[in-house]
Order: structure tokens, then C-alpha cells, then sequence
């Protein structure tokens, strides 16, 4: 038995999950949040409690030696050297990356050249991975690349229609994110339905915050609505998605704003929240639907409208559908998404079980009727522990 540390640094929090190996068994996990500030908070959970404390934690460095000190203080490991290794999330991959690697000084530098692609992301998680390195000298550390799995997109997907130069200069393209969450979700639904994916059409959607849906066939990704950075697609918590780039320097010139503006316009101040003017949380959004805001229901309407013309394309790109899949925190616990998208649907083969899927929250199963043609399932994802089974494997070789 070994045990394994997933790591998802941000630039002012750390996240983080201890496992036993095989086994797959959390022993810990918890979170640091406003590292850098006098009120910092730490949150471990120890026998199913959460502990929380608030101190100042100046940097990441502190952060990581905080946590390690406390899987000992409370007894979850007797010595720091039982952690053999650490998965570090590595949010963008670029082209240099198709798949999980063990770091070393090579890719340690070629992760921090696409930096532009990843400007608040990737240098996040080098922060922490020098700070795992410093604290833990002796374990082995491996990158879990959010984009490795969509690297099989056939270049008809990836290339945007612009001049090629900025592709060959720039590597201007669709990357797609969330990939760990896709791989992780595509591979255990074939598990929970007994099949292969050799041969299925799979459509998985990652709706949460931030949303994302892939079409996958024979386990492979071959499209995805996220593009060079989270911004297209789907709308968001906070994210606009698809928008018309006349519309941008329309308002750009309107509203004389820079590059910068316009990144905060798009990225932290649309979606749900800007069409609401309530919240970017879907929870606060339904509550206030059900309290009639007008505003808040069309929000929701262009938020489910927005997913299921989606996952009509991608029937379309994969020339039909054999399961569509809702994951991440939307997805999981939201009855009425699931619902709404997959109604008027059945001229697809899909056939709601609305009675199951009211009672569904947070587990995984099948809720559509055993007629339907298409299987719509429920499998909530862990990234977590896909980061913690690549870094196994690579040990292992």
C-alpha cells in the first residue's frame, strides 16, 4: 500500500486529498485558502470533521509545511515518508503535453513556457510544486494535465478559422479544458454500465461554475466547447461562452475598455450573474427563479438552452449518441438541469425517467426509462482520485 497526495494549486489557495493505493481509500483532504493574507484559513477533515483554523500563511511554501504537519499532529500518517508521491494538477498542457508525466528540470521548463497560454493557472502550480518539493525532498511527483485528454482532437475541431500564421506562431487553437474530469467520467460510466467504450458515442457534461461538455468516441475526445482558455462555450457562473468577437470590440470601443476590461467583462462579470444580476451560483439562481425575478429565469433559460444545443451538435459530430452524462456540481445535484435539457428530446432516442431523476443527487445512476435509446447517467467525477491513479501508474513504471 502506498499513499498518494493529490494537489490543485491556485494562486491564493491549495487544495488537496490524501489516498491510500491501490485501495483508492481518502484518508484526508482538505483546503488552504487566502494564502498570502493575516486571515488565512486551513481546513483539514480528520475522522469525518472538518478542522478549521484561521493564522496567517504568508506563501504556498507555508501552506504545504502546515498541512504536512498536520497529517502528523493528527495521526494520519506516523511519518511524512509514508507519501511516496504527489499528482500536481497542471492546468494547460499546451501541445508539449498528450498525457500524466513524472516531473523532472525538462518539464518543470517546458510547463512554464505556456505560461501565456495559462497566465493565473500554471504558474499557480508550479507555486506548489516547488513548495511539495521543498517539503517533500524524498517523494516523487508527477503532472496531471487538464488538456492532455483532449489532445486527440482531429485538427477539423481544434483550428480556429483564422490566419494560419497565428496557429503556426502562437498555437492559437482550441485546447478544452476540464479533461481530467472528462477522462475520469467517460471511463466510469463504461465501468458502472458494464461496456466498453471501443464503439460508443459518449457525450459528457461537466456543468458546474464553469462548464464544459466533450464528445467522445471509442474513448477518445474528438471535440470540446472550452477553447484556448475557459471562455468559450457554454454559458457560465460567471463566464459569457460562445459570443461574437464584433460584440466585444463593439462594447470595447463603447465602453473604453482594454484588454484587461474586457477579460474581467467576459470572464468575472456574465454568464448567470451578469444576465441575473442576482449570482453566479445556480442554487441562489433557483431560489430566486422560484420568486419569480425575471431576469433570473431567462438567465436560467439561456444557461439549460445553451447545453442542450450542445449536445445536439455533438450527436451530429459523432453521428449519434449512445449515453449522455452529467457530472461536476450542477450536474451531480441539480434535477431540474438534467431535466430541462433533456426534455422535447426524445426525437434523439432520449427518454427522461423523471420520477428517478428527482431523487437523484450526488450518485451515480441511470436516469433515463429503459426504453430510452440513449442512456442518460449520472456519475459524479473525482479528479482527485484520477490524479492520485496516474501518479500511481507512473510510479509503478
Amino acid at each position: 500500500m502506498s499513499k498518494i497526495i493529490s494537489v490543485n494549486a491556485g494562486s491564493s489557495s491549495l487544495k488537496f486529498q490524501l489516498f491510500e493505493m491501490p485501495s483508492e481509500t481518502v484518508l484526508t483532504s482538505g483546503i488552504v485558502e487566502k494564502i498570502g493574507f493575516e486571515d488565512a484559513m486551513f481546513t483539514i477533515k480528520v475522522d469525518g470533521e472538518k478542522i478549521k483554523k484561521t493564522l496567517p500563511i504568508p506563501d504556498h511554501t507555508k501552506a504545504v509545511a502546515l498541512l504536512l504537519e498536520a497529517l502528523v499532529e493528527y495521526k494520519i500518517v506516523n511519518s511524512l515518508d509514508e507519501i511516496v508521491g504527489a499528482g500536481h494538477r497542471a492546468v494547460h498542457g499546451g501541445e508539449i503535453f498528450k498525457e500524466s508525466v513524472p516531473v523532472t528540470d525538462d518539464v518543470v521548463a517546458k510547463f512554464a513556457s505556456l505560461n501565456d497560454l495559462a497566465p493565473l493557472h500554471n504558474p499557480a502550480g508550479l507555486v506548489g510544486y516547488n513548495a511539495f518539493k521543498e517539503n517533500l525532498p524524498s517523494c516523487k511527483h508527477v503532472f496531471v494535465f487538464d488538456t492532455a485528454f483532449h489532445q486527440t482532437m482531429p485538427k477539423e475541431s481544434y483550428i480556429y478559422a483564422l490566419p494560419m500564421r497565428y496557429y503556426d506562431e502562437y498555437k492559437v487553437r482550441r485546447y478544452g479544458f476540464h479533461g481530467t474530469s472528462h477522462r475520469y467520467v467517460s471511463k466510469r460510466v463504461c465501468e458502472y454500465l458494464g461496456i466498453t467504450p471501443e464503439g460508443k458515442k459518449i457525450i459528457t457534461c461537466h456543468i458546474g461554475n464553469g462548464g464544459s461538455i466533450a464528445a467522445i468516441k471509442d474513448g477518445k475526445c474528438i471535440d470540446t466547447t472550452m477553447g484556448l482558455t475557459p471562455l468559450e462555450g457554454l454559458m457560465m457562473g460567471t463566464r459569457s461562452g460562445d459570443i461574437d468577437a464584433g460584440a466585444v470590440t463593439f462594447i470595447m470601443e463603447k465602453e473604453g475598455l482594454n484588454t484587461t476590461g474586457v477579460s474581467n467583462l467576459l470572464n468575472k462579470k456574465s454568464g448567470v450573474l451578469g444576465i441575473s444580476g442576482v449570482s453566479s451560483d445556480m442554487r441562489e439562481l433557483l431560489a430566486a427563479c422560484a420568486a419569480g425575478n425575471e431576469k433570473a429565469i431567462l438567465a436560467e433559460k439561456m444557461y439549460y438552452y445553451r447545453i442542450k444545443k450542445y449536445i445536439g451538435a455533438y450527436a451530429a459530430a459523432l453521428g449519434g449518441v449512445d449515453i449522455i452524462l452529467f457530472t461536476g456540481g450542477v450536474g451531480e445535484n441539480q434535477m431540474e438541469c438534467r431535466r430541462e435539457v433533456c426534455k422535447d428530446m426524445e426525437f434523439m432516442g432520449i427518454e427522461l425517467d423523471n420520477d428517478v431523476n428527482a431523487k437523484v443527487r450526488g450518485e451515480e445512476a441511470i436516469i433515463s426509462t429503459p426504453a430510452s435509446k440513449v442512456k442518460v447517467v449520472v456519475i459524479p467525477t473525482d479528479e482527485e482520485l484520477l490524479i492520485a491513479s496516474d501518479t500511481m501508474d507512473i510510479l509503478k513504471k
